[in-house]
């Protein structure tokens, strides 16, 4: 898929592809205002708030360096039969940030389909899980306290300013789940300075950061993490411990008092860990990914005269002569040899216009995409997911 925010990131940070995440610290600027302001804007993001009923911790708010308490900013929208929706307060957020706050909505990428569009762009680029959280800081806000994050990020700042610090790491490459808290900061700043619209940073995960605009007086900071979880050995580990259920070997109880076996369930595991080596392990993991949400097509609802492929990573095919294999999310499917061209078309990761597209790829396309929307591999192109791709993304076939 190609994304113009993917290709901005790669020029700031000075990438040719997703080989450098994780590596290095790095930062860069993006040449591309328009690119800027069409990711998000502090109004689009309050708008969001604005429309839906949302909760801790998907949006909370910071002032004077602690969590505001939701029921200052949070109300309960009653309907006329006594129905009860938890919703933001605006007006009483609107006050908050007029003093000075910061408000962060978690995983912007399930409320918003230009965030949804750009998560998925860098799930294909990265072939690792993305989410996204927005963060809004007015004024002369504090911001979080100096932390390190279990994953990769890249930082896109988007409106206003923000100051910065980043330390190396104090423990190699931690996590969440480790052996040692990793709970004391690094004494090496790798980097302090202003965060500018346009700018992009690389956070690689353990670094020591913090952000904030205490001293900045009156103005804005609006910035997009992008968090990208990378599959460590430890997670090659774990999935081995699951696969080694189908041998009897370590189905059996461990004899505590002659210790019987060992040599035996050593050779197994051993065996184990040469059938299905690191590689196997990352394929599994894409297919395993389960499908993600999207408006579900119904002809009573109208015809399906546009689709987008919504898999959380690229869908393989397979060609065998007079026949092709999708796989995608766990699924299988088997085509015809003729399908190819419209299956190309439909799974590029672009929005696609039936009717256009059958001018390019055959009269197939309708017949293919309609068994790519009933397996779930394709979504309807709604004008609200199709505006998550406008002027980001071409349109296949175009």
């Amino acid at each position: 898929m190609e994304h113009r925010l993917i290709s901005a990131i790669e020029a700031a940070l000075g990438w040719s592809g997703a080989e450098e995440l994780g590596k290095d610290f790095v930062r860069g600027s993006m040449d591309d205002p328009a690119l800027v302001s069409r990711i998000m804007t502090p109004n689009r993001l309050l708008d969001i708030a604005m429309r839906r009923s949302l909760n801790r911790p998907q949006f909370r708010c910071f002032q004077k360096g602690e969590e505001v308490h939701p029921a200052i900013y949070y109300t309960d929208s009653v309907s006329p039969r006594g129905q009860s929706i938890s919703m933001v307060n605006m007006r009483s957020l609107g006050r908050l940030l007029g003093e000075g706050a910061t408000v962060i909505m978690d995983q912007a990428n399930v409320f918003d389909p230009t965030m949804e569009a750009a998560c998925r762009a860098l799930q294909w680029w990265s072939r690792e899980r993305v989410q996204v959280n927005a963060y809004l800081t007015t004024n002369d806000a504090s911001g979080f306290p100096l932390h390190w994050d279990d994953h990769d990020v890249v930082i896109v700042q988007l409106a206003g300013e923000k100051e910065w610090e980043v330390r190396a790491t104090s423990r190699p490459v931690p996590m969440y789940r480790d052996a040692d808290p990793n709970s004391t900061p690094s004494d090496e700043i790798i980097w302090s300075g202003l965060m500018r619209t346009g700018d992009v940073m690389h956070i690689p995960r353990g670094h020591w950061h913090q952000a904030t605009r205490t001293g900045s007086g009156s103005g804005k900071s609006l910035h997009v993490t992008f968090g990208i979880t990378k599959r460590t050995g430890a997670s090659w580990l774990a999935w081995l411990g699951d696969w080694c259920r189908e041998h009897e070997i370590f189905r059996h109880d461990l004899d505590r008092q002659h210790g019987t076996g060992a040599d035996a369930l050593t050779e197994a595991a051993a065996q184990l860990v040469s059938e299905r080596p690191p590689a196997d392990f990352l394929d599994a993991y894409e297919q395993a990914t389960t499908l993600p949400r999207h408006v579900p097509f119904l002809d009573i609802l109208g015809p399906l005269d546009a689709v987008v492929c919504t898999t959380h990573f690229p869908p393989q095919i397979h060609e065998h002569g007079e026949t092709v294999d999708l796989v995608a999310s766990g699924k299988k499917l088997t085509l015809a040899a003729k399908a190819l061209p419209a299956l190309r078309l439909l799974l590029s990761g672009r929005p696609v216009e039936l009717e256009q597209a059958a001018a390019v790829a055959g009269a197939e396309v309708m017949e293919v995409a309609e068994i790519l929307v009933k397996e779930e591999l394709c979504a309807v192109l709604t004008p609200e997911l199709f505006s998550g791709y406008t002027g980001l993304v071409t349109n296949a076939g175009s």
